[in-house]
């Protein structure tokens, strides 16, 4: 039984090409000062040679790794149970596959794992970061920042001291709250209140500010917090119909907390959209269409948002990216 043949070498190619080994590495790991006609013939020897270039060797030599760091600043059993970081992910990996690039998954299960992601990033192997998920009193943008690599931060940026100059990728949460609370109103509805999400991130703060926009002075006890989770929404719907019974919509912060809802207005007999109107906000199909009934909720293209903050990534900073904010639109569905 015969063993594989050789992988070629850079010094094979060096020969067939008829020029130095330095060349071929020139050529080859994308440096300057190679002449056309020398680089064309290094190139056709390498096609022809089936030369794949050594990556541990041209990292050292390029100080790329073609590696992208993904940081979510969530707890491994928020990641894994809510779909919306699954969309988000499968965006930025399907953008970095197309770019041959991989991506590197790191999450925070409390405040002990910011330095150690911090000291990663720092290290010098990926060439870049994607985070999100950040929350306002987060320590990780200042610290990803002292680590010096190129960040794209995924929703609007919030936190305390953070720069001006950071690219981000977010959807229009404040427009599509107006959008969402608008129809209820236009429905008939007199009474709308609002689940809000976590209040130390930006979409849910921008998002109880849409609400705000049309409903002015309502009453605030129309306004109960959530967390974005399925049993804050459940929390925050029994607190709002305990202290106001004729509440008649409810617009949520996002569509898990929507499900919570709609579980504990079906517990207290209250019928969807007869007497309680309920819109979402996210559109992911899994929940959306199987609530019963199916919700009325906004859209916002989370797989796309992943692929923009890779796209922008890769894009590196001679393009200038410019942060980008996608917009939204109301999907409607039996629940309003």
């Amino acid at each position: 039984m015969t063993g594989a043949a050789p992988r070629p070498t850079l010094e094979a190619v060096a020969a067939r090409a008829g020029v130095s080994r330095a060349t071929v590495s020139r050529v080859v790991n994308g440096g300057d000062g190679v002449r056309e006609p020398l680089a064309a013939r290094v190139r056709r020897a390498v096609e022809e040679l089936g030369y794949v270039p050594n990556q541990a060797a041209r990292s050292l030599v390029t100080r790329r790794h073609d590696a992208v760091a993904v940081v979510v600043a969530e707890p491994e059993s928020r990641v894994f149970a809510d779909p919306f970081f699954a969309l988000q992910l499968r965006g930025i990996s399907k953008e970095l596959a197309a770019h041959d690039n991989q991506l590197v998954l790191l999450l925070t299960e409390g405040r002990d794992d910011h330095a150690r992601v911090a000291r990663y990033l720092s290290g010098g192997h990926v060439d870049g970061a994607l985070v999100f998920s950040l929350h306002l009193d987060d320590p990780l943008p200042g610290l990803i920042q002292q680590a010096r690599i190129p960040t794209v931060f995924g929703g609007r940026p919030g936190w305390r001291g953070g720069r001006g100059d950071v690219v981000y990728v977010d959807s229009d949460n404040r427009g599509g709250a107006r959008e969402a609370v608008r129809h209820l109103v236009g429905l008939g509805r007199s009474r709308v209140a609002h689940i809000t999400g976590a209040l130390d991130q930006t979409s849910a703060v921008d998002r109880l500010d849409g609400y705000r926009d049309v409903t002015g002075d309502a009453d605030p006890r129309w306004i109960a917090e959530g967390d974005f989770t399925p049993g804050g929404g459940e929390w925050a719907m029994r607190a709002l119909l305990d202290r106001c019974p004729d509440v008649d919509a409810v617009f949520a912060a996002n569509d898990l907390t929507a499900a919570g809802a709609l579980r504990v207005l079906r517990e207290r007999g209250r019928r969807v959209p007869q007497d309680v109107a309920v819109i979402g906000f996210d559109d992911m199909l899994p929940v959306a269409e199987q609530t019963d009934p199916p919700l009325t909720t906004v859209r916002q293209d989370i797989e796309e948002m992943g692929r923009l903050m890779a796209r922008l990534l890769l894009r590196g900073p001679a393009a200038e990216p410019a942060s980008v904010v996608l917009p939204t639109t109301l999907v409607r569905r039996g629940s309003a």
